[in-house]
Formats: structure tokens, C-alpha cells, sequence
């Protein structure tokens, strides 16, 4: 049996002063602990790092707390429009939507679209086309409310502004979450989810379901789920730009991370972070921001849940 392990992100970003509450603090790590944990059970019980992924990122989903399923921000029409996407280092199969509406797990459809179709990417109006086919429940909007969403979209509504996330400076938490690990048998997976801006126009996609931006796995090289500014980390290939440092350079997964992270992304102006694993079960999370929600558990029995930079 080889090592195994699991990492997760619930978005990197300044943590604006004054909002942090030890509280809040600590439902956000409770939050992540839940969704690591039950990501873990799965490797231990000998099932698949696609299983683990899909499962964890599903329980950040269903927090209020990161921008992504229940707690997805609201768009310039006061609506909620998602993005999802999940990879399989072991055959590179991959699957992802965007701009769904109503999903509670934007996830497992684009597991779905991986398994069950013949395509990768589906949007809008055909994704929920194919939701439907599959007998998705769609939730009311109102499983969607956040109070402190709602005001976040009124302070800046009709106007051109948008935010990233959490505050009305740009300075703020990307909300992203996502999870990547190595189950058992050495294979690798990621999966990467968001409700993406607040006041976003015009159909706006980010990294987040982007194969090779936002998530990528291959087992030759490495598993990535990314958090930041999209269209930074689109313009860069992140997820691809570390498994290219790695089998072209022979770079390790630390180093591959790092030169990206604090090197690469931030040449073209972009922040934020990504989490990675290897074949080996190694796990790197490195952020170029003031925090980064973030967890890891390892089959040799280390574990970290952590926002700030330690």
C-alpha cells in the first residue's frame, strides 16, 4: 500500500480586519475539518481519489461560508451562477460546467458530464439541459440566500464594479474551494468549485473550470485545484504550468508550486494559491496572499488545518 493523502482549500486572499471573529474562525476550520476528514475516510477505506474529491469538495459546497454552492455569491442580476470541474490523473478524463444555476452540487455534475457524456466542458443552458436529463433536483434561490452575500451585491450593484469576494476592497478572499489527493493505489485527482464574482456581467468565466488553469491531475506529474484571480491563473495555465515544470524540468512538486505561486503569477500581476499532490502522496499548498483556508491529512499522520501563513 502506498502513502495516501488529502488536501483542500476553501479560497487564499487578505482576510479583511476586524471581520474575523475567533468565531468565525473557528466555524470555518470546523467546516474544513468536516470536509477533510470525510475526504480522508474515503482513502482509508481503500476507494478512489476521485471518490475523495468529489466528496470533500460537495461538503465545502454545502457551507454557507466559501463561494461555492450555498454560499455562491450573487451576480449583477441577483442571481447565482456556478462553475465546477474534476480530473482523473489515472486516465486524464475530465468533466466541468459553468454557469449553472440551481445545483446544489455543482461537483457531482461535473462528474457527471466526465462518466456520463461524450464531451468535458458544458455551459449554461446545455449544461442544465443535461442536469435535467439526469433528474437534478434544482433548489429554489432562496437555498442560495446569504444575508452577507446580498449586502456585499448591494453595495456594489449597478455600478461596473465587481469583488472578488468578502469586502468591499479588492484586497479580499477569492471564494474557490477545492480538493486534491492520492488514494491507495498511487492514483491522483482534483476538483475545483465556485460561485465566482460578485456583480460579475456577461456570462463571466474563471479559472475554476478550466482544465489546465484552474484544475488539472495527471499521474505523471501532480494533482492541482487553484484559488485566486482568475484571469490571471487563465493567462498563466497555473494547474498545467506546475505539472510542465515538474515533467520538463524535473522540478519536485514544492518547487514546481513555489515558482509558480510566488514566481510565475505574480510577473503577469496575478495572487492566490493552489493546493497539489503527487504520486507519492507529497502535498504542497503555497499562496502568495495574506491567508489561504486550507487542510491536509496524510496517511503517515500528519494533519494541518490552517487560514494565516504559520
Amino acid at each position: 500500500m502506498k502513502n495516501f493523502s488529502i488536501a483542500i482549500h476553501g479560497g487564499a486572499g487578505t482576510l479583511v480586519k476586524g471581520m474575523m471573529t475567533p468565531e468565525l474562525e473557528a466555524r470555518y476550520k470546523q467546516d474544513l475539518k468536516l470536509a477533510l476528514d470525510a475526504g480522508y475516510a474515503v482513502l482509508e477505506d481503500g476507494k478512489t481519489a476521485i471518490d475523495a474529491v468529489e466528496l470533500a469538495v460537495k461538503i465545502l459546497e454545502d457551507s454557507p461560508l466559501f463561494n461555492a454552492g450555498k454560499g455562491s455569491v450573487f451576480t449583477a442580476t441577483e442571481s447565482h451562477e456556478m462553475d465546477a470541474s474534476i480530473m482523473d490523473g489515472n486516465t486524464l478524463n475530465a468533466g466541468a460546467v459553468s454557469l449553472i444555476t440551481g445545483i446544489k452540487n455543482p461537483v457531482s455534475l461535473a462528474r457527471d458530464v466526465m462518466e456520463k457524456s461524450e464531451h468535458v466542458f458544458l455551459a449554461g443552458e446545455g449544461a442544465m439541459q443535461f442536469a435535467n436529463e439526469l433528474n437534478y433536483t434544482l433548489e429554489d434561490a432562496s437555498y442560495f440566500y446569504d444575508e452577507f452575500r446580498h449586502q456585499q451585491w448591494i453595495e456594489i450593484k449597478d455600478t461596473d464594479s465587481f469583488q472578488l469576494d468578502h469586502s468591499t476592497k479588492k484586497d479580499s478572499k477569492f471564494g474557490t474551494v477545492g480538493a486534491v489527493a492520492c488514494d491507495q493505489d498511487g492514483n491522483i485527482a482534483a476538483a475545483t468549485s465556485t460561485g465566482g464574482m460578485t456583480n460579475k456581467k456577461w456570462g463571466r468565466v474563471g479559472d475554476s473550470p478550466m482544465v489546465g488553469a484552474g484544475n488539472y491531475a495527471n499521474n505523471k506529474t501532480c494533482a492541482i485545484s487553484c484559488t485566486g484571480s482568475g484571469e490571471f491563473f487563465i493567462r498563466g495555465v497555473v494547474a498545467y504550468d506546475v505539472a510542465c515544470l515538474m515533467e520538463h524540468k524535473g522540478m519536485s512538486l514544492k518547487a514546481a508550486s513555489e515558482e509558480v505561486i510566488h514566481k510565475r503569477i505574480l510577473e503577469i500581476g496575478g495572487d492566490g494559491g493552489l493546493i497539489a499532490v503527487d504520486t507519492n502522496g507529497n502535498i504542497a499548498m503555497p499562496f502568495n496572499t495574506e491567508g489561504m483556508y486550507r487542510a491536509s491529512k496524510t496517511s503517515e499522520g500528519k494533519e494541518d488545518i490552517s487560514i494565516y501563513k504559520s
